[in-house]
């Protein structure tokens, strides 16, 4: 679609939707863009797992209706890995799938194309890994981050329905084998609308991912050390088997600005099993980056453990409040009962408040 024809959109009428084969140097890929991107504002962009595309992996989030909210103020651009999207072609046998490092150089591309001066970027499994090496590369481009069941080591825990992935045949995690209608849903989905052979592409991409190589800033340590400069909201479902991944990587990160948020009763897929609960969380992540007015704001629950402060060791960015808005523990294994932690009833205005000192796992409710 045509920057004359995105214009056209204004706030009192459905946003336009627009999509569009973007051209890389790794190779096509599929982005479809919803609302109007803003000089002042960053632009949502999503990034999809293995096995899914940006349909079967966001569409329950985006068409809920607490989602609107945030639709009303930022513009959206989905990103689909090639070949990923509904009725793709098989792929040329000359042609080699792009690794996930060049999937993630591929997408200042997308940026360019678009006139997205920056992101805010949400992603889940490969595409969560994809998001994070993005961010590391290009910081500027990259306000903060979303990024669901991300695993950032080269082997281990494959996330979500990766892991399922074998001989081009798809299964969904145990946490959701006891919901039928969901696993008949996604098993549809794969066999009617996606390209199994180019699925199987992608999967093998990101099963020959190298690990993200970031590191924890400590205190007396080199301040330089490689890790995301954005503000970052990990999260997982507390019944995921990516769990220990996602824990993993709010290790390595910096905890001034890293929060890891565990959903309760929750499976693999947060974003399908309790899109409410994740769009809640999501909208106090961005009102904690000025995007969003807290008028629109509900109050939920949740159990906060807290552990020892550390502060941040990264320089000024362009938005300076943003700095200290996350926060992540920097434990990393061993039961909560073993680390002296209190348990106190809190907010979820917590993603939302800057200038925190404290680390904190928080574990929705749900």
């Amino acid at each position: 679609c045509s920057r004359a024809l995105r214009n056209r959109w204004f706030p009192e009428i459905k946003p336009l939707t627009c999509s569009e084969h973007v051209e890389t140097q790794y190779g096509n890929v599929h982005c479809t863009l919803t609302g109007t991107p803003k000089a002042n504002r960053p632009a949502i962009l999503t990034f999809h797992d293995v096995g899914l595309n940006h349909k079967s992996c966001f569409e329950t989030l985006f068409n809920h209706v607490d989602m609107h909210e945030i639709l009303r103020h930022l513009p959206v651009c989905h990103v689909e890995a090639p070949g990923q999207h509904e009725a793709a072609k098989t792929l040329p046998t000359a042609y080699t799938y792009p690794t996930m490092d060049q999937l993630s150089e591929a997408l200042p591309a997308v940026l360019k194309h678009f006139g997205l001066r920056s992101v805010i970027g949400l992603g889940v499994g490969a595409g969560a890994y994809i998001l994070a090496r993005f961010a590391l590369n290009h910081p500027d481009l990259v306000d903060g981050l979303v990024l669901i069941n991300i695993n950032p080591n080269a082997d281990g825990i494959m996330d979500t329905v990766a892991n399922k992935v074998g001989n081009v045949k798809l299964d969904l995690q145990e946490e959701i084998q006891t919901n039928h209608d969901l696993i008949a849903t996604y098993r549809h989905h794969v066999t009617a609308t996606m390209n199994q052979a180019n699925v199987s592409q992608f999967f093998r991409s990101y099963n020959s991912r190298g690990a993200l190589e970031v590191e924890r800033p400590v205190p007396g340590g080199n301040i330089n050390v490689r890790t995301l400069k954005c503000p970052t909201l990990l999260l997982v479902g507390d019944n995921s088997p990516a769990v220990e991944a996602v824990v993993d990587c709010n290790s390595k990160l910096n905890p001034t600005k890293t929060t890891l948020l565990k959903m309760a009763d929750c499976g693999g897929l947060p974003q399908v099993d309790q899109p409410a609960k994740v769009i809640e969380a999501f909208k106090y992540f961005i009102q904690g980056m000025g995007y969003l007015s807290s008028a629109s704001m509900t109050r939920l629950r949740s159990r906060t453990t807290s552990s020892s402060s550390i502060s941040s060791f990264d320089g000024p960015r362009s938005r300076a409040h943003t700095n200290d808005m996350q926060r992540g523990r920097t434990q990393s294994h061993g039961p909560e009962d073993k680390r002296g932690r209190s348990h106190t009833d809190v907010s979820m205005e917590s993603l939302s408040s800057s200038h925190q000192n404290i680390s904190k796992t928080t574990e929705m409710a749900c």
